[in-house]
C-alpha cells in the first residue's frame, strides 16, 4: 500500500491510546472528514518535520508517533510549523528508538535536535549534556559553550554559577578563576568584585580617580548611584567576552586582557538638563559620593554641577 499512496509526507504524534483531541486513530487506516481544512481550527493535523510536533505535544515516550500521508485539501499555519488536511493515511508506527534518530542529528540522545552525541537535554551541538543549547560537553545547565558547567551561560569550564567566561567559579559573571564569590576578575577569591587573587575580603575601590572607603557593593546600594541611574544617559556600557559579537572581538583586542570592552551606548547631551531638575538635596547626594571631583564628573557625564550656582 506504501507503494500506491500517493500525497505529502509528514508526522503526527497521538496519545497513548491513539487518540488526538477525542478522536480515535489507527495505522494503516485512512480517515476523512467533509470539510475545508483550517489549520489550528478543522482537520487532521500534522507536521512535516517529526521535532516541530513536540511544539504540541510533550517529547514523551509514552506517546504513539506515526508517519502520515495527506492525501486530501492541504492548509499551513502561518509560521510553516503544522498543517491540517481533510483526508489523511495513518501509514506506519514510528518506534521511540527511530524518534530519537529523525529528531536528532547526533546519536544516543533522549532530547530533540542535538547535533551532538549522548544529550539528555535538547538543542545541544556538543555531547554528554543535560541541559539545553549547549555546544560545550557534559553540562548539567543551558547555553553553555564551556565543558562540565552545572550553571548557564558559561564560556569558561568546571563552574557553578552562571555567566561565568572563567573556569572553576561557584559564583556568576566571573572573568577570573576558582572564585566562590562572584563578579571577580581576578583568581582564587572567596569574595566578590574582586581584581586581585586571594581575596577573603571585598576590597574597597578608587572613586574620582583616589582610594576610598567605599567598597563596590557600597556603591551598588548607594543612593547616589540610583540617582545617577535615573538621570544619565550612559555613554558607556560594559559588555562581557560571552556577549560579544565576532565583529566586536575584532573591533575590540583588548577583550582578551580584560574579557570586556567598553560600548559606546549612549549620548551626554540630555544629561544636564536632567540634572537640573534634581533637588538640591538630590545633588548634595550626588556631590557627597568619596572623592568627588566635578572636573572629572563633567569629564565623564557632560553635568556642570555649578552651571547654575
Amino acid at each position: 500500500m506504501e507503494n500506491i499512496i500517493k500525497g505529502v509526507n509528514g508526522f503526527k504524534v497521538f496519545n497513548p491510546d491513539w487518540t488526538c483531541l477525542g478522536f480515535k486513530y489507527k495505522v494503516g487506516k485512512i480517515f476523512e472528514e467533509k470539510i475545508t481544512p483550517d489549520c489550528c481550527y478543522k482537520g487532521f493535523h500534522f507536521c512535516n518535520e517529526l521535532r516541530n510536533c513536540f511544539n504540541y505535544y510533550p517529547f514523551d515516550p509514552k506517546n504513539k508517533v506515526a508517519q502520515i500521508i495527506a492525501l486530501g485539501e492541504i492548509d499551513k499555519d502561518k509560521n510553516g510549523l503544522k498543517s491540517c488536511t481533510n483526508k489523511i493515511y495513518i501509514e506506519k508506527e514510528i518506534t521511540w528508538e527511530e524518534v530519537l534518530y529523525i529528531v536528532n542529528a547526533g546519536s544516543k540522545n533522549n532530547g530533540i535536535s542535538n547535533s551532538g552525541n549522548n544529550n539528555n537535554g535538547d538543542f545541544n551541538s556538543g555531547n554528554f549534556n543535560s541541559g539545553k543549547y549547549n555546544s560545550g560537553v557534559f553540562n548539567i545547565g543551558n547555553y553553555n559553550n564551556g565543558r562540565h558547567n552545572y550553571g548557564d551561560y558559561n564560556s569558561g569550564s568546571y563552574n557553578y554559577g552562571n555567566h561565568n567566561s572563567g573556569s572553576c567559579n561557584y559564583g556568576f559573571r566571573n572573568s577570573g578563576k576558582h572564585n566562590v564569590g562572584s563578579l571577580n576578575s581576578g583568581d582564587w577569591n572567596i569574595t566578590n568584585f574582586s581584581c586581585g587573587c586571594f581575596n577573603t575580603l571585598e576590597q574597597k575601590i578608587t572613586m574620582f580617580d583616589k582610594p576610598s572607603d567605599w567598597t563596590y557593593y557600597d556603591w551598588l546600594k548607594s543612593d547616589a548611584k540610583m540617582l545617577l541611574n535615573g538621570i544619565l544617559d550612559t555613554p558607556t556600557r560594559l559588555i562581557f567576552v560571552d556577549s560579544m559579537t565576532d565583529k566586536e572581538k575584532i573591533e575590540h583586542p583588548e577583550y582578551k586582557t580584560t574579557n570586556s570592552y567598553l560600548k559606546n551606548v549612549g549620548k551626554k547631551e540630555n544629561n544636564q538638563s536632567l540634572w537640573n531638575k534634581l533637588y538640591d538635596r538630590e545633588k548634595r547626594v550626588i556631590k557627597s559620593i568619596p572623592n568627588f571631583d566635578a572636573e572629572i564628573f563633567r569629564k565623564i557625564t557632560g553635568i556642570d554641577v555649578y552651571a547654575h550656582e
